[in-house]
């Protein structure tokens, strides 16, 4: 049996969560008057029958339903311009993602185009949106991304594949359905890279520069989870449990995102992917374990506390202290410590850092951060 809950203090989804929790979604769209529906979702997610188990409990509830599938793992304006158009075109009332984080941007996505028209771009930044989007629904199947814990899409532009992060109060999703029985599902790697990433906003959301005291209390709440759940579901035995934490936990590092921002990791791990298709995840295991020892002398406080608040000893280091226990995680994951095995060469690092200096997460580092940095980065991970 599922139970309802928020979070006390901010801006958050209305949650439904429990094994079996997905049944839940006809009477979380019937509660919100929704009439017709285009459920955004992956063809993966569709092959694993999630998808179809997500409509029918829809059409059980009354609801008129049609399926988006056309999209990208990193999606495009393209992609959400024809996820609002066969919107647009079956007269939708409501959006419903179900997927990893591409299916929940697609859907806040088209969900902005169906508000106000035009291109993803015209909504880069915050409240750019003349109407408030449609009720939107999210179902994620993933525990990575915190999208559905977050008011923000992030879509890539068609020219040149920069993330555009588009932001509203309604792009928040209405409801939230965490149903920890859907996660088995995902392939290993998948399991271990989108994992890794919730961490990975665990970790940085605790010492941005905007950080705040309620961002803080999710950032070490949802690390505490994480760290109990993650070697469990990537290396086992996977108990019911630690699903259940891993997914809290990847909700939790969300919000967190929503209050606080993210660093350096991220900064440097978006090049990555844009330019050598280096799954978002994996990216991340290159990357934060560094930027955390680069950090030290500017987060090191930060880092015990948030050590401390998962029952982890930091020792007379707390940076090195982190930076391991990641680097434990990463190994017993079988993610990337290094560049060894990635296309790019030495020769292709100095580009990939004044990208990363560019990176709008950046800007909310502990540690100023800069191309230098970026560089420092990338070069202590060459093999």
């Amino acid at each position: 049996m599922s139970r309802s809950w928020r979070l006390p203090t901010g801006p958050s989804p209305l949650v439904r969560s429990g094994s079996g929790a997905l049944s839940d979604l006809g009477a979380a769209a019937r509660e919100r008057g929704v009439r017709r529906a285009l459920i955004t979702s992956d063809p993966g997610i569709a092959a694993a029958g999630i998808t179809g188990r997500a409509r029918a409990s829809l059409e059980k509830a009354g609801v008129l339903v049609k399926v988006f599938s056309d999209f990208a793992e990193n999606p495009t304006e393209s992609d959400v311009a024809r996820a609002a158009e066969a919107a647009g075109a079956m007269r939708a009332d409501s959006l419903v993602g179900v997927g990893g984080g591409s299916s929940l941007d697609v859907a806040k996505g088209a969900g902005f185009l169906l508000a106000g028209g035009g291109r993803m771009e015209d909504y880069r930044g915050y409240d750019k949106c003349p109407q408030p989007l449609p009720p939107l629904i999210g179902v994620p199947t993933t525990a990575g991304t915190g999208s559905e814990a977050q008011s923000y899409a992030l879509i890539s532009r068609d020219r040149d594949h920069q993330k555009l992060a588009c932001g509203a109060p309604s792009a928040m999703f209405r409801d939230v359905i965490l149903d920890p029985a859907l996660l088995p599902s995902a392939p290993a790697e998948v399991i271990a890279a989108t994992g890794f990433d919730s961490i990975a906003h665990a970790v940085e959301t605790a010492v941005t520069s905007g950080r705040t005291d309620e961002s803080v209390g999710l950032s070490h709440r949802a690390f505490a989870l994480l760290s109990r759940a993650f070697p469990l579901v990537t290396a086992g035995p996977a108990t019911a449990t630690a699903w259940e934490e891993i997914q809290r936990g990847a909700f939790l590092a969300g919000a967190a995102i929503e209050r606080s921002m993210l660093g350096a990791a991220h900064a440097c791990a978006n090049p990555l992917t844009r330019r050598f298709d280096v799954a978002h995840g994996r990216a991340l295991a290159i990357t934060l374990p560094r930027v955390v020892r680069w950090n030290a002398s500017s987060a090191g406080e930060a880092y015990r506390d948030l050590l401390r608040a998962a029952g982890i000893a930091p020792g007379d280091d707390p940076a090195d202290a982190l930076a391991s226990r990641l680097d434990a995680w990463i190994a017993m994951a079988a993610l990337p410590r290094d560049f060894a095995g990635e296309r790019l060469q030495v020769r292709d690092l100095p580009a990939l850092a004044e990208e990363a200096s560019t990176e709008w997460t950046g800007r909310f580092n502990p540690r100023p951060f800069d191309a230098a940095g970026a560089l420092a980065v990338y070069r202590s991970a060459v093999a």
